[in-house]
């Protein structure tokens, strides 16, 4: 504990990019709440960096997703695991916040555990035990002391899986609520040249190449249904950097053509959509906060196609698992095809039933993420400050 002759010393673990993100917030909202020093070590990315964290190494030596993914990193990332508990055993700290990224975070909060059974151990994002291999939440109890939850069904989850306690802090799109809601879409419809006579249709295939790989060819196929079904229309695709040369590619022969903006043009965009079609993933909640009607579509390899009969949730959608209904419709896999998906969007081009049916249950979403105060990184701050004090 912090005593008169050191600051309060707290040990980080960011396995991946938008687990740093969360991690330099909550730097920065453990300082201003805890105005006494604070020593920070461990593993985090450039965004920690600029909140002064020194990282054992730098997070691309482990910033990887999914089996497949990490095999050919294995042996590294056995010798970064080892590295890590070394260091947060030497470190003394008076708390463990590990940060998402299980397949790297759990292997060192389980060592450390064991070698120093005294340190309590946050884990800073609920992993989807409430989707797939519940199991894994009564697992988690040997070794973490609390869960920060993004989602607010994720804390009664872990109490009926026999998990870990949880406490919701927020997801950190709240923080994000005023930017997205008041983004400026006329300016980028001017920019773009657009026909203000034609309706916008929004397509999002995703910030991965593998998702884009998956699904740009069958939502080609579809953006030229709805244009011939409903009349001519205005297509806009935000490409986050590292896809947007292979999005260009790969929708060069569409029709009709796409106008691709940067990534940073996402939120003016939704605004400006009628609809949209999108990839399974956060961006479903970026869309429900924009009060954006859309289809939502997604296709894996097939390893992971064959773990379905794990999923233990009536939606894969996020924006649907928070609103607490299926507002967007879902189709995975097989069902992911042109005449579905055009099926799907054709309505929500006209007020429609769907369409009204989809704003009605927009509606929800910004108050069903919303916290009674502070902001997500604060409540996770404090959170974290009452744990070690107890």
């Amino acid at each position: 504990m912090e005593t008169a002759s050191r600051p309060l010393k707290i040990f980080l673990v960011a396995g991946e990019h938008s687990g740093d993100a969360l991690g330099s917030k909550l730097i920065r909202a453990l300082k201003t709440l805890h105005p006494a020093p604070i020593s920070f070590a461990g593993v985090g990315g450039e965004d920690m960096a600029h909140e002064g964290f020194a990282s054992l190494f730098p997070i691309e030596d482990v910033a990887v997703m999914g089996p497949l993914s990490i095999l050919p990193k294995l042996p590294r990332i056995v010798r970064r695991v080892y590295q890590t508990v070394d260091a947060a055993i030497a470190f003394e700290p008076d708390i463990v916040v590990i940060i998402d990224s299980p397949e790297f975070t759990h292997p060192i909060a389980k060592r450390i555990r064991k070698r120093a059974p005294h340190i309590p151990i946050v884990d800073y994002v609920c992993p989807s035990v409430w989707a797939w291999r519940p199991g894994r939440a009564k697992k988690m109890r040997p070794y973490v002391d609390r869960i920060l939850a993004l989602l607010p069904f994720e804390p009664e989850a872990l109490v009926r899986l026999g998990g870990p306690p949880g406490s919701y802090v927020g997801h950190p799109l709240i923080e994000k609520l005023d930017q997205i809601q008041h983004a400026d879409a006329s300016a980028l419809a001017s920019r773009l040249g657009l026909d203000p006579g034609r309706p916008v249709l929004l397509v999002l295939p995703g910030s991965r190449t593998s998702e884009v790989e998956r699904l740009i060819d069958v939502f080609g196929e579809t953006v030229a249904r709805v244009a011939v079904e409903i009349g001519p229309i205005e297509v806009v695709i935000p490409a986050v950097r590292h896809v947007r040369d292979r999005i260009v590619a790969k929708t060069a022969t569409w029709s009709p053509r796409p106008h691709i903006v940067d990534g940073d043009d996402k939120y003016a965009a939704m605004r400006l959509a009628r609809a949209a079609l999108a990839a399974s993933g956060t961006v479903t909640l970026e869309l429900a906060l924009a009060q954006t009607p859309a289809v939502v579509a997604y296709k894996v390899d097939k390893l992971i196609a064959n773990l379905r009969f794990l999923l233990k949730v009536p939606s894969v959608v996020l924006a649907n698992l928070v609103i607490g209904r299926n507002v967007y419709p879902e189709y995975l896999q097989e069902a992911c095809t042109s005449d579905n998906l055009t099926g799907a969007l054709r309505p929500l081009f006209a007020d429609t039933p769907a369409y009204e049916a989809q704003i009605e249950g927009l509606a929800l979403a910004p108050e069903k993420l919303r916290l009674a105060a502070s902001t997500p990184s604060e409540a996770a701050a404090a959170v974290v400050l009452s744990v070690v004090e107890n």
